[in-house]
C-alpha cells in the first residue's frame, strides 16, 4: 500500500500546465490536419464541398458554407487552442464542432470524439494553465492593477 500512495503522490506532482498543453496541442493538431484536407491553395477545395453536400449532409447550412466555415474554424480554433489565447473559448468552439462530427457525420467514431471531448471539456473548466498566453496575460493584468 505505501508504494502505491508513493506513486500516487508522484502522479500529483505532475504540473497542471503539462497536462493543459497536451490538452490543448494533441487535439488541436488533429483539427488543424482536417482543416488542411479541405483546402487547395488558399481556398476551400471542391473535394470538401463535395463531401459536406454528399457524405457529410449537414442539416439547416448549405453544404458551400458548411464547408467554408468547418475550413475556417479547423484553422482558427486549433492555433489559438495552442497558444492557450482564449484557451476556453477555443475548448467550447472545438467542442460543439466536435459534437456535431458525433452527431451528424461520424456516430460510430465517439471513442475518439470522446477523448477529444475530455480535453476540452477539462481546459474549459481548468483553463490553459501556466503556459498559456492566457496566463501570462492575467498575470500582466494583476501587476498592472496593482500599481494604480
Amino acid at each position: 500500500m505505501i508504494r502505491a500512495e508513493k506513486v500516487s503522490a508522484l502522479f500529483e506532482r505532475i504540473p497542471y500546465a503539462l497536462i493543459a498543453l497536451v490538452a490543448r496541442v494533441a487535439p488541436a493538431a488533429v483539427f488543424w490536419q482536417s482543416g488542411q484536407t479541405k483546402l487547395d491553395g488558399w481556398r476551400v477545395s471542391e473535394n470538401a464541398i463535395y463531401l459536406f453536400r454528399e457524405e457529410y449532409r449537414l442539416p439547416l447550412i448549405d453544404p458551400v458554407i458548411a464547408a467554408h466555415l468547418a475550413a475556417f474554424a479547423e484553422h482558427f480554433f486549433p492555433i489559438i487552442l495552442v497558444l492557450g489565447l482564449g484557451t476556453r473559448f477555443a475548448a467550447l468552439a472545438l467542442l460543439a464542432m466536435t459534437l456535431v462530427i458525433e452527431v451528424f457525420v461520424y456516430p460510430d467514431a465517439w471513442p475518439t470524439h470522446g477523448t477529444w471531448a475530455a480535453c476540452f471539456l477539462l481546459l474549459m473548466a481548468q483553463g490553459g494553465g501556466a503556459w498559456s498566453l492566457d496566463h501570462l496575460v492575467k498575470k500582466n493584468r494583476a501587476t498592472y492593477s496593482a500599481s494604480l
